[in-house]
């Protein structure tokens, strides 16, 4: 069973977006299913690490976008994007330092809460300014 399912309320109305969206909750139900399958601690490393390059990725993607058309609140997002870097880059450093070979349902929680919360809350404020831009 997938700790998240995508539903269409995460949609933002921007296909290349939902598409990248769509993807991480992908990328976060694999981290869950290996956690849960036992996998050892150098698989979840590479799946956590490809979470956070894909995310990292995704996020230049939207950052460019802002540009590309001007997006007025592109300033405040960008520092949130920056923030969330942060945080998820001391979960995996906290994971590759840690002595236990599985991630905590605590990092498991905090992942999808931040994806949730992000795509719900931030993501969604850009979303008539995208599409009346013309992103696709």
């Amino acid at each position: 069973m997938p700790l998240m399912n995508w539903t269409n309320d995460l949609s933002v109305g921007v296909p290349s977006i939902d598409d990248e969206h769509k993807k991480l909750v992908g990328m976060l139900n694999e981290l869950y299913d290996a956690m849960h399958a036992g996998h050892a601690k150098d698989v979840l490393s590479k799946i956590l690490d490809d979470m956070i390059a894909y995310t990292a990725a995704h996020f230049r993607h939207e950052e460019e976008l802002f540009k590309r058309t001007g997006y007025p609140h592109a300033a405040a997002h960008k520092a949130e994007h920056d923030a969330l870097t942060k945080q998820v880059l001391a979960v995996r450093e906290k994971y590759a330092q840690a002595r236990t070979t599985q991630l905590s349902m605590e990092v498991m929680t905090f992942l999808k809460s931040w994806l949730n919360g992000h795509i719900r809350e931030s993501d969604m404020d850009y979303a008539e300014h995208f599409i009346a831009k013309g992103v696709r």
